[in-house]
């Protein structure tokens, strides 16, 4: 099975995909690609513009290089509809796949993310997947994304912070990292949660969530419906050069 994350910035080495190797099964190839044109990181609907049409491209690319299925590694999901509707194989987001399962796990949960400036986008991603209602809060340890490795222990200590407070004063029940950068702290989290009275409050990480969700869709044949996703009608576009030829629409 061959998988290709997309990290839709264009800073070179952050979020390193070696704890998604980890989490991977042993028969899943891995590979990992970053944008040429767009931001540095993605805190605001209008970073989240600027990645759109290059991550597109890396989705486009990914089916010609015969990838099984595609990762999006931001929790923005920037590009999520137009990557699906431009591709036959599955394309997954990580903040709709981990929102999705962290309903499943518990009656409410909260988002931990990076900056409050964020809320508004992770309210607007909860009524798009249709889980408002489930939603608790949205919560921030108020560290920029390019800062967020440069003291995981100072981290896990913030965000388990955010996750009591999420518990004791919104009600969630499970907490999900608004942000893929936040990779690997999910154990330290639930450890720091237990030891404050907390033992048994799920802490998913999203990108290892989508990984496993990727393989599933993969191993069972899904694809997502062109009821849903169209395959977009073919005409000129202006502009984007860097933009591949869909493998589908050429053979359509």
């Amino acid at each position: 099975m061959k998988l290709r994350v997309v990290t839709p910035i264009t800073t070179h080495g952050f979020a390193s995909i070696v704890d998604l190797i980890a989490a991977a099964r042993p028969d899943t190839e891995l590979s990992h690609v970053e944008l040429d044109h767009g931001p540095a990181s993605i805190e605001s609907s209008f970073d989240e513009m600027l990645a759109v049409p290059a991550t597109v491209a890396k989705i486009i690319q990914a089916e010609r290089d015969g990838m099984d299925a595609v990762i999006i590694n931001c929790m923005g999901d920037p590009g999520l509809d137009a990557g699906r509707e431009a591709v036959r194989i599955p394309v997954i987001g990580p903040c709709e796949a981990t929102m999705h399962v962290a309903s499943m796990l518990g009656l409410t949960f909260s988002v931990i993310t990076v900056m409050k400036s964020l809320r508004r986008q992770f309210e607007h991603e909860a009524r798009s997947y249709g889980l408002s209602e489930k939603m608790a809060s949205v919560r921030a340890v108020e560290i920029p994304v390019l800062e967020l490795e440069d003291d995981s222990e100072r981290l896990v200590q913030m965000l388990a912070d955010e996750a009591q407070a999420a518990i004791e004063h919104d009600g969630a029940h499970v907490m999900v990292f608004g942000c893929t950068g936040m990779i690997g702290a999910a154990a330290g989290v639930e450890r720091e949660l237990a030891n404050r009275g907390y033992p048994d409050v799920p802490v998913i990480d999203s990108m290892v969530w989508a990984i496993k969700m990727a393989e599933a869709m993969a191993d069972m044949g899904l694809r997502h419906s062109k009821m849903s996703w169209p395959f977009p009608p073919q005409k000129k576009i202006a502009g984007y050069d860097f933009l591949p030829a869909s493998t589908a629409l050429s053979s359509i």
